[in-house]
C-alpha cells in the first residue's frame, strides 16, 4: 500500500477539511400553528401537514401515558 512520502503541514489538512462543516437545518413554520418544523414533514406539535390533521396527537400521548404506567406497574411488582 502506498504511504506518504512527507507529512502534510496542519495548513494543508485544514484546507483540505475547509468543506467540511455543518449546515443549519432548513425549517419551515407550520401552517396551522406556525411553529418551526422540517419541511415535508408533519408537525409533532398539532399533527398537521399542509393545513389537513394528518395524526391525532391526543391518541398518541395517551398511548404514551398508558405505557409508561403499565412499565412503572412492572417495575413495581418486581420490586
Amino acid at each position: 500500500m502506498p504511504n506518504p512520502k512527507r507529512q502534510h503541514s496542519r495548513s494543508r489538512r485544514d484546507k483540505r477539511r475547509t468543506h467540511w462543516k455543518l449546515r443549519l437545518a432548513a425549517l419551515g413554520a407550520c401552517s396551522h400553528c406556525a411553529k418551526p418544523i422540517i419541511p415535508h414533514r408533519v408537525c409533532p406539535f398539532c399533527g398537521y401537514y399542509k393545513g389537513k390533521p394528518v395524526v391525532d396527537l391526543t391518541a398518541k400521548t395517551q398511548r404514551i401515558q398508558e405505557k409508561k404506567e403499565a412499565k412503572a406497574k412492572a417495575v413495581a411488582q418486581n420490586a
